[in-house]
């Protein structure tokens, strides 16, 4: 029914338990933060967040005062909604597992509270290999779910490969697409977008929008540093006019590339775990992307600064609490944290 290869499938234990940070690591030059001086006044603030899942918390999370003060600031926050929103499981035996995601409507809306986003200002990627996890039934709960929360989606074949949403005065184009499935393929390419090839998106998008923004849900799971093939894509996307691409997958962090005018955060992490309750500190690492996006007459929709902010999602019964890196506590766990953050970032 998936479409992972072998080696994929045969790796993704061992990778789980220790994320790696093997691969190539050149050519990777953007820092995990730039600041334009001066900074320009008239801008769209813009966060992205990582996958989003019940699977590690039967609870809303607890959340650093910080965290939240910065998704609460911005105009919109993009994420990637990785459990189908359903009140009943359909596929029960998977869902305990944790093998097949589902979460519920209450679920969902008491942890954007407590994490600080307005449902108004929220646009969620549904273009993920989970999405199907409880069926197409599930599939149109989640739907329906997400509409009477008032969140905007993206990802869906209905919305067309590049779908348009505002953020201020700025129109933004969101082409939001998944290389993986955990479904059969006629099926799933019928609900979810796979349109990952920039050659089937509208023709003249780039003239509709002031900023064109790729959502992949792209890469191998836990590992830090992406596939040549992820980053032959990212360079693809950015010569179609694509400026900003924040990916998903990988649930862990991976670094930043400038490819050209293009900013590329090739995979941010999990905002909330979507991979059992139990996890080795590396993959509880995540970030929140904040980009800064001109809307100035002379560099209308150019990115005119980033920051990615880092979190870890400790565990506590049976919810997450999320804490800046920064403000972890001394010792051995924020030592090993920094010491991986240097190794990505700084390749």
């Amino acid at each position: 029914m998936s479409n992972y290869p072998l080696s994929y499938k045969l790796s993704w234990l061992p990778r789980f338990l220790k994320p790696s940070l093997g691969g190539d690591r050149n050519g990777f030059a953007a820092p995990a933060a730039t600041l334009m001086v001066p900074a320009p006044t008239q801008t769209v603030r813009l966060a992205f967040i990582g996958d989003l899942s019940a699977v590690a918390n039967r609870a809303a999370p607890e959340c650093d005062p910080g965290i939240a003060a910065l998704l609460a600031s911005v105009d919109l926050v993009v994420g990637n909604c990785e459990s189908p929103i359903v009140e009943r499981p359909s596929a029960v035996a998977g869902t305990r597992l944790g093998t097949r995601h589902a979460m519920s409507e209450r679920f969902l809306a008491d942890a954007l509270a407590a994490v600080g986003i307005a449902r108004d200002k929220l646009v969620l990627s549904l273009a993920n290999n989970h999405v199907l996890d409880q069926g197409v039934a599930g599939f149109d709960e989640t739907l329906a779910a997400l509409k009477r929360l008032g969140v905007r989606t993206i990802g869906t074949t209905v919305g067309g490969a590049v779908q348009r949403h505002t953020a201020g005065p700025l129109t933004i184009g969101f082409a939001a697409f998944t290389l993986w499935r955990n479904a059969d393929q006629a099926e799933f390419r019928a609900r979810v977008s796979m349109a990952g090839d920039p050659a089937e998106w509208p023709l003249g998008i780039l003239e509709a929008v002031d900023l064109l923004c790729a959502v992949p849900h792209w890469d191998w799971e836990f590992r830090h540093f992406p596939k040549p093939a992820t980053r032959a894509l990212a360079r693809r996307l950015a010569g179609h006019g694509v400026r900003l691409i924040a990916g998903h997958h990988a649930h862990v962090v991976q670094p930043v590339e400038g490819i050209g005018d293009a900013l590329v955060a090739y995979g941010l992490g999990d905002f909330l775990g979507t991979a059992f309750a139990r996890q080795t500190w590396p993959g509880r690492i995540g970030s929140i992307l904040v980009v800064e996006v001109r809307t100035d007459a002379a560099a209308r929709g150019k990115i005119a600064a980033y920051k990615l902010h880092f979190f870890m999602r400790l565990a506590k019964g049976g919810h997450e609490r999320l804490v800046p890196v920064e403000a972890l506590e001394e010792g051995r766990l924020k030592r090993k944290v920094s010491e991986r953050l240097g190794a990505i970032f700084s390749a």
